[in-house]
């Protein structure tokens, strides 16, 4: 049996009582007015046991309910005691984020009784948001991927998903009145090499958003612009200055695109597009990209935002866009998203002297493509390689001057695709890595402990061969 603390992320608060531990056994029921994490809960408890787990509104030894308890939104309080074991949250996210607590008590998979030890945990996020971007333009992975991509990054928290939908080797996502972005964009011969052709159609873009907010997860769209927009012009060659159509581009190289600032086309086609995917996406951010726009001058920047932005706005969402986005003056709900290995930046401390908060994200700590060591099959290098406690020994509040721990809306870790080629290197890159950003993400700065977690992470390497999911066997963990 596991200890009651023994899991990712660290709570905030462990009591433990090693006399009160609780038995799940066939006559085990959950009770709860809340069907959906019932359900879900019970979905864990039938394969961890075998047993039948039925879920009630009335009885059960098993309890969940909605009640005030400390610390924002998604805090909740576990007690566990020899007849009963009770979670209480303020809202169904909560008791969610308890699930999966209780879930790493519980094996993956077995047939009799089940234990979970005694005691109580209070527990409640650091950050609001804590991410995770998968790059679906440079290759792209299909609903039923990412829908077990949602499954695996929300058992440690995860609670946004931020697609990469456009880039310049392809585009994802169906816009109604400019059919070839995804005829052109999605399809055959698109993504690094050519290699990863597909999209998403409306309808099958709302499934996956709808999936997500049962796990509530929140998606944040990506459509990068100014820059990274060559698959946008390849498939409409008049959002091109002079009209002339581009060539495919399937190489890894950035920052040679740009939409044209001074054509009226741009903001219209921009209209439309934003107008569609705030339509289709009911949380509040819609992520404008803003990055490695070379090929536009810092004026036309200026002037393209500008322009852009109040359209965000008009659509009723949250601008984010990559720190570069911060060097022009931002609305004040507008989050800047810092990526550089820079341990400082002028413009995303401008901003938030102005009341904007940032996603941090720098690149040589969190981005889940970079290799994690030299001999390493998948990734890249070039903000160097990223073992799992380089990962984890870095603070957000501290890294860059004048954005302190009030300033921060949270923690996301991308994943860029260029070497990816099938799920099994997703999950190969996303983990063990992502469960040390996420610890970052939800625990107090007071409570982590690289030796403490990586002897709790050793405990997920049979964890995740029995999920089926690839990872990286570290060496600087004593997997189990």
């Amino acid at each position: 049996m596991r200890e009651l603390g023994d899991v990712i992320p660290v709570p905030a608060e462990v009591r433990p009582d090693p006399a009160a531990t609780f038995t799940i056994h066939s006559g085990t029921a959950i009770c709860t007015p809340t069907e959906s994490v019932g359900l879900l809960l019970a979905e864990v408890l039938r394969s961890a046991t075998g047993h039948p787990v039925p879920v009630s509104p009335t009885a059960g030894a098993i309890v969940l309910q909605l009640e005030d308890v400390d610390g924002g939104p998604e805090a909740y309080v576990v007690d566990v005691a020899r007849d009963l074991l009770t979670v209480r949250a303020n809202t169904e996210a909560g008791l969610f984020s308890a699930v999966q607590t209780l879930r790493q008590l519980v094996p993956v998979s077995g047939t009799g009784d089940v234990t979970v030890p005694g005691g109580r945990i209070a527990d409640r996020p650091r950050f609001a948001y804590r991410g995770v971007m998968l790059d679906v333009a440079r290759h792209f992975f299909t609903v039923d991927e990412v829908k077990s991509y949602l499954d695996v990054i929300t058992q440690f928290k995860i609670n946004h998903l931020h697609l990469h939908l456009t880039d310049d080797q392809g585009w994802r996502l169906e816009i109604a009145g400019w059919p070839r972005l995804t005829e052109v964009g999605g399809g055959p011969g698109t993504g690094v090499d050519g290699a990863g052709p597909g999209f998403y159609t409306r309808e099958e873009y709302a499934d996956l958003v709808a999936y997500a907010a049962q796990r509530y997860v929140t998606i944040v769209p990506e459509i990068d612009m100014p820059g990274h927009t060559n698959a946008a012009q390849v498939a409409y060659p008049e959002l091109t200055c002079d009209g002339v159509p581009v060539a495919p581009r399937t190489d890894t190289e950035v920052g040679y695109s740009s939409l044209c600032v001074g054509l009226d086309r741009t903001y219209e086609f921009l209209e439309d597009v934003i107008r569609e995917v705030a339509a289709l996406t009911p949380g509040p951010f819609l992520h404008i990209g803003g990055d490695e726009a070379q090929a536009t001058s810092a004026e036309d920047y200026r002037t393209f935002m500008d322009r852009v932005l109040p359209l965000v706005t008009k659509y009723g969402k949250r601008a984010v866009g990559w720190h570069e986005m911060a060097s022009v003056e931002l609305p004040g709900d507008a989050v800047p998203q810092f990526w550089r290995v820079e341990t400082a930046d002028e413009g995303t401390a401008r901003a938030v002297t102005r009341g904007n908060q940032v996603i941090m994200s720098p690149a040589d700590r969190v981005y889940l493509d970079m290799k994690y060591a030299e001999d390493s099959r998948l990734g890249l290098d070039w903000a160097g390689r990223i073992d799992v406690e380089r990962s984890y020994r870095w603070d957000p509040a501290a890294r860059l001057p004048g954005v302190g721990e009030e300033a921060l809306l949270g923690v996301e870790a991308p994943l860029w695709s260029e070497t990816l080629r099938s799920m099994a290197d997703v999950q190969t890159m996303t983990f063990p890595r992502l469960p040390a950003i996420a610890e970052i993400g939800w625990s107090p700065r007071g409570a982590r402990d690289w030796e403490s977690f990586r002897h709790r992470l050793a405990a997920f390497g049979p964890r995740w061969t029995a999920q089926g999911i690839a990872f990286h066997p570290s060496p600087e963990i004593d997997w189990l």
